[in-house]
C-alpha cells in the first residue's frame, strides 16, 4: 500500500488550494485519470481486446474503415479511447463542452446532464499509428474555461494557449504515467495497477537548458525551410562542426513519447513548418497538441515555440488548426529561433553542405 505517499487526488487538493472554481477542476482531472486508466488497459490488452469474436479479428489492433477530420484512417483504438474519455468526462456537471481531434465539431453534453464551467479539448490517442508494433503512444489534454451560461459554440474553445488552467498527458509505455500541470510547476504521476492509484513519483519536472540530443523527422529534409537545415546540419556535422560536440539524434513518430523523453533528460523536438504540403502551415494541432504540451514544457522551464513566435501565443482561428512545433531545452531551442529570425531579416549564413567539411574529400579549399 501507499501510506503517506501523494496520490493525484490529494496532490490537486494541495496544488489548487485557493484557485477559482478549484474543487470542480480537481473533480474534472480526477475523471480525466479515471479515462486514461481504461484506455490504458485496453492499450495493453492489444490483439487479445474485446470478444472472442474482435480477438480473431485483430482485436483492439487495427484501422476501421472510416477518416477523420483530419483525413486520416482512424484505428480501433482511437474511437475506443475517445469514447472512453468521453463517457468519463461527459456525466459530472464539470464540462460545458469538449472538442476532440477524433471528431470533426465539439461535442455537446447531453441534456440530462449538468454543465460545468470548463471546455476540455483533447487527442484521444496520440501516435496511434504505432499501437500495432508495441511502440509507446499516449493521451494529451487541455482545460479551457467557460464563463457564460450558454451552451459553448465553436469561438468559445478558439483561446490561446496561455489561456489554459491545466494541460497534461498520459503515456502508455511500460508503465502508465500521467504527466500534468495546473500552473505551479510539471508532475509526473506513475498508475499502481495493483491499488489503481496514480501516485506522485516525479515532481517538479525540470528541463536540463543544453542538451546534446534532437529529435526530428529527417524524411522531410528536403522539404525544410533554411533555418532548420542549418541547425540540423551543425548537429550532425559533430565535433568536427561549428557545435564542436557530437549530437544523438532520436525519432520515435509518437508525440507524446518524444516530449516524455525531454522531461526526463532533456532534448530538442521539431516537428516544424515545411514546404511538403503548402497548404498546411505546421503538421501537429495548436489544440490538442501544441497548447497543451507547450503548457507542459515551459512550466518545466524549457521553451516552445513556432520558430518564429511563443506557441501559448498563437491566435487559434480554427478548432483543427495546425503549427510547426520546436520545443525542449531553453538553450538550443533559443538557438534555432535566432536562425529562424536571421533567415528572415536576410542575414543568416548560406547553407553549407556537410560533404564540404574539413574530414572530406571535397572540402571547398582542395578544389580550388
Amino acid at each position: 500500500m501507499h501510506l503517506g505517499r501523494t496520490t493525484l487526488s490529494k496532490f490537486l487538493i494541495q496544488q489548487l488550494k485557493g484557485i477559482e472554481g478549484s474543487t470542480d477542476l480537481g473533480a474534472l482531472l480526477v475523471d480525466v485519470a479515471a479515462a486514461v486508466k481504461a484506455i490504458s488497459a485496453m492499450t495493453a490488452k492489444g490483439a487479445l481486446g474485446g470478444s472472442l469474436e474482435d480477438v480473431q479479428s485483430g482485436g483492439y489492433l487495427g484501422a476501421i474503415d472510416r477518416q477523420n477530420v483530419q483525413g486520416e484512417t482512424q484505428k480501433k483504438l482511437d474511437v475506443l479511447a475517445n469514447d472512453a474519455m468521453i463517457r468519463a468526462c461527459e456525466w459530472g456537471g464539470l464540462v460545458a463542452g469538449m472538442a476532440s481531434e477524433e471528431l470533426d465539431e465539439p461535442y455537446d453534453v447531453p441534456a440530462e446532464f449538468e454543465r460545468g464551467q470548463y471546455l476540455l479539448v483533447f487527442d484521444p490517442l496520440d501516435g496511434s499509428s504505432n499501437t500495432d508494433v508495441n511502440v509507446s503512444v499516449g493521451t494529451i489534454f487541455s482545460v479551457l474555461r467557460h464563463r457564460a451560461p450558454e451552451a459553448p459554440v465553436l469561438a468559445d474553445y478558439l483561446q490561446r494557449g496561455r489561456e489554459q488552467v491545466a494541460a497534461g498527458y498520459a503515456i502508455y509505455g511500460p508503465a502508465t504515467m500521467l504527466v500534468l500541470t495546473v500552473g505551479k510547476g510539471t508532475h509526473g504521476f506513475t498508475l499502481d495497477r495493483e491499488v489503481g492509484n496514480f501516485i506522485l513519483t516525479h515532481p517538479n519536472l525540470a528541463i536540463p537548458q543544453d542538451t546534446s540530443e534532437f529529435a526530428i523527422n529527417t524524411s522531410n529534409a528536403r522539404f525544410w525551410e533554411s533555418p532548420v537545415h542549418r541547425y540540423v546540419t551543425e548537429c550532425q556535422a559533430g565535433k568536427a562542426g561549428e557545435r564542436g560536440r557530437d549530437f544523438n539524434m532520436r525519432w520515435i513518430a509518437s508525440m507524446v513519447a518524444e516530449v516524455h523523453r525531454i522531461l526526463m533528460r532533456g532534448g530538442v523536438f521539431m516537428y516544424p513548418r515545411d514546404t511538403k504540403d503548402p497548404a498546411k502551415p505546421g503538421r501537429l494541432r495548436l489544440m490538442y497538441e501544441a497548447n497543451p504540451i507547450g503548457m507542459l514544457i515551459e512550466q518545466a522551464g524549457g521553451v516552445a515555440t513556432t520558430g518564429r513566435e511563443r506557441i501559448l501565443e498563437v491566435v487559434p482561428d480554427q478548432l483543427h488548426q495546425r503549427v510547426p512545433v520546436i520545443l525542449g531545452s531553453r538553450h538550443e531551442v533559443e538557438r534555432i529561433e535566432r536562425y529562424h529570425r536571421e533567415f528572415d531579416d536576410g542575414t543568416d549564413r548560406p547553407f553549407v553542405s556537410p560533404l564540404f567539411n574539413e574530414r572530406s574529400l571535397f572540402r571547398p579549399e582542395a578544389l580550388i
